[in-house]
């Protein structure tokens, strides 16, 4: 098998645990503030890395809205992606793109051109490593977004030959967890293993098969001990409080450590004017770690029939098991946030970590309570009793004694209402986040001159 011939390549040293340090140190920032150096704002050149061209998921929309909200401040702003095609908006905007149109992993038809993309993609590393010999070195920061998916760790090498910051943004947990995730997807839990330690590699904890846990553990060992791709990062981007305190034993010594919001693009509707109607909702992918099952057992439980928008792996067991759910498929945006809006509340039952759910985010701009899980970071956003409720993660009682809570009219509204109010007065627009984005490139820059000669 590839993935046992690459490990036997790799060596014995597979039960060492990532490199670990002291707790990072925690910047405090404000937007815009000014360069210690130059004393004041200065037009950037940012290198945005991604594995995706067009919005796949959460963490490519962040990365190609960031980077129009970069271009209209000013700065100078290059989008290198592995898959294409590129999103329009990218160049309608000015955004200087580097599409390199591969497939990603999943949609490869090669498996074996898969297995070797996805640890050694040299021609993503040849293309960059040639892109930023050209960049300004004063001014160029590098900002990663992803490289699991189709960039692969190569891309280590030419971001070290450059000798340019760079800064990576934690959507996920793959620099550190063969998986992704922390997560045991065969026992539906949170997995407490040491990542690369004997008992995680003895553990099969992929959501298919364990020939490919075993390859994604070669592939982690690959970047933290052969590349260093983890390393290479001078700042490290945590996109809630409740991921920054999964990270940082992981974060190497001396890496600073930040805390920004993902940007969430809503509109103030105001108020609900009804709160208590309409359904509970699910709004995601219909995964086992999502937790679709555990949310249409509890609402079995009291009497309510589940809604759920999206779609996914499960969806037909779900419809069998439960045929009084409600399964409405993905639908467009538009039509989303519509049904959200005239919803009571929103569940988010996610049995894993998280990064930052948007969902969750809109739920409280468009006035939701939230049923959260207390193990994943979507209760960061939620303040338990006043803008929604905490349940005890993967507790189908608890869920649904969270759920029969909200069919209280007056305190469905006082959430409703309390949670419009919580979201607006400190909103997760793009201007705020890319002021955040600047002032980390900004003290990245700071932190560079000062240390050369």
């Amino acid at each position: 098998m590839l993935c046992s011939r690459i490990i036997a390549l790799i060596g014995v040293s597979f039960g060492q645990p990532p490199v670990k340090g002291s707790p990072a140190k925690l910047e405090s920032f404000q937007p815009w503030r000014e360069s210690l150096v130059s004393g004041a704002r200065e037009a950037l050149t940012i290198v945005i890395c991604s594995d995706f061209g067009a919005i796949t998921g959460g963490q490519a929309k962040v990365a190609i809205e960031s980077a129009i909200g970069l271009k209209k401040q000013g700065h100078w702003v290059v989008f290198f992606a592995a898959t294409g095609p590129a999103d329009t908006s990218l160049a309608e905007a000015g955004v200087e793109v580097h599409c390199l149109g591969q497939h990603d992993l999943i949609g490869n038809p090669s498996r074996l051109a898969a297995s070797l993309q996805g640890i050694w993609n040299r021609p993503a590393a040849a293309a960059l490593d040639k892109l930023l010999a050209g960049m300004p070195r004063e001014t160029t920061i590098v900002h990663v977004h992803g490289w699991a998916k189709a960039l692969s760790p190569l891309i280590a090498k030419p971001i070290a030959k450059s000798g340019l910051p760079a800064v990576f943004t934690l959507h996920e947990y793959f620099l550190f967890c063969p998986n992704g995730g922390f997560y045991n997807y065969q026992k539906s839990e949170v997995c407490k293993l040491t990542p690369l330690s004997p008992q995680c590699l003895l553990t099969h904890c992929d959501a298919r098969n364990y020939p490919r846990k075993l390859w994604r553990s070669a592939r982690l060992f690959y970047a933290q001990n052969i590349v260093h791709l983890v390393d290479l990062f001078s700042d490290f981007i945590t996109i809630s409080d409740f991921q920054r305190k999964i990270v940082e034993p992981y974060i190497p010594v001396g890496a600073r450590l930040h805390r920004l919001s993902n940007p969430v693009k809503v509109e103030d509707l105001g108020p609900k004017p009804d709160p208590t109607a309409g359904d509970i909702i699910f709004v995601g992918r219909l995964s086992p770690e999502k937790g679709a099952f555990l949310f249409a057992e509890a609402a079995r439980k009291i009497g309510i029939a589940p809604v759920f928008v999206g779609d996914g792996p499960i969806a037909a067991e779900l419809a069998a098991r439960f045929p009084e759910a409600q399964i409405l498929g993905w639908q467009p945006q538009e039509k989303v946030r519509a049904i959200m809006r005239a919803a009571r509340a929103l569940v988010f039952p996610s049995l894993w970590y998280e990064g930052q759910p948007l969902t969750v985010l809109e739920a409280k701009a468009l006035g939701l309570p939230i049923v959260v899980s207390d193990a994943c970071a979507g209760r960061d956003e939620v303040e338990n009793g006043v803008t929604g409720l905490w349940f005890k993660s993967g507790d189908v009682d608890d869920l649904a004694r969270a759920l029969a809570a909200l069919r209280d009219d007056a305190r469905a509204t006082a959430m409703s209402h309390a949670a419009h109010r919580a979201y607006w007065t400190e909103p997760r627009t793009l201007e705020r986040h890319v002021d955040g984005l600047v002032a980390i490139y900004q003290g990245m820059l700071d932190a560079r001159r000062l240390a050369l000669p």
